[in-house]
């Protein structure tokens, strides 16, 4: 309860802040609403596969999660600059508390970027289906993961620090390593290989298989993240156990 609490307070927080909707929901539309266009100016014979538009959409949904690390990490890295932190220590939450706190209110905007991407991806030719639920659904493992980095970055540097690691570090990584703008396999070699092992790829791979109906490849994918999004979000944990020790 004390934890569900934390959680409300920061909600509040998430919906104050302006950049939630904009680079939340908005600029996944945008992007997706110019490849769009792009893909259909261009003759059909030199379509591209990757913005053909189930695949397009389900790199749209993953790219639009990479912006949960830059929100989880802003909350608690505010907090930690500031005096808030310094109160909070006084309440009987334990680091688990915290960062649970932290991690809940943006569970559901994982949900609602994705089913808002798939429903407007409608209007370009995505097929309505199940599929649209079942892709909000899977991108919750994708979205932990994203808040998982975002609130050990935020535990670990200061609010500026952040805002260059999540905000274009974490951003171009994501696009680079990922899959959704060009064919990784065609460029091939330790390139390759590094984007198998890192989790980017794997999470636009879950959400390109919910929208291309196959299934067998969805737990697949989602096991290689949630893996990934375990480990760091035990490190954030630690680490804010820390924090708190040290700042007592």
């Amino acid at each position: 309860m004390k934890a569900l609490a934390f959680a409300a307070r920061n909600a509040k927080e998430l919906q104050r802040d302006i950049l939630t909707p904009i680079f939340g929901i908005a600029f996944p539309l945008v992007l997706l609403v110019l490849l769009s266009i792009i893909n259909s100016s261009i003759p059909e014979e030199a379509h591209m596969t990757l913005f053909e538009i189930k695949s397009l959409t389900g790199g749209i949904c993953a790219f639009g999660l990479v912006f949960l690390s830059l929100f989880s990490a802003l909350l608690v890295a505010k907090d930690r600059c500031t005096a808030f932190i310094i109160r909070l220590y006084t309440s009987p939450l334990k680091p688990s508390g915290y960062i649970i706190g932290y991690t809940l209110p943006l569970i559901p905007m994982a949900v609602l970027q994705t089913l808002v991407t798939s429903l407007s991806a409608l209007i370009f030719g995505l097929e309505f289906s199940a599929n649209i639920l079942l892709a909000s659904v899977v991108s919750i493992v994708p979205g932990f993961l994203y808040i998982s980095i975002g609130l050990l970055c935020g535990t670990a540097f200061s609010d500026k620090m952040v805002g260059v690691l999540c905000g274009a570090v974490l951003t171009n990584l994501s696009a680079w390593l990922s899959n959704i703008w060009f064919d990784i396999s065609l460029v091939g070699g330790a390139f390759e290989k590094i984007a198998g092992f890192l989790p980017f790829i794997h999470c636009v791979n879950a959400l390109r298989a919910v929208f291309e109906s196959d299934y067998s490849q969805i737990i697949p994918e989602l096991l290689w993240v949630a893996g990934y999004a375990v480990v760091i979000f035990a490190c954030a944990v630690l680490l804010f156990n820390r924090r708190m020790k040290q700042d007592k």
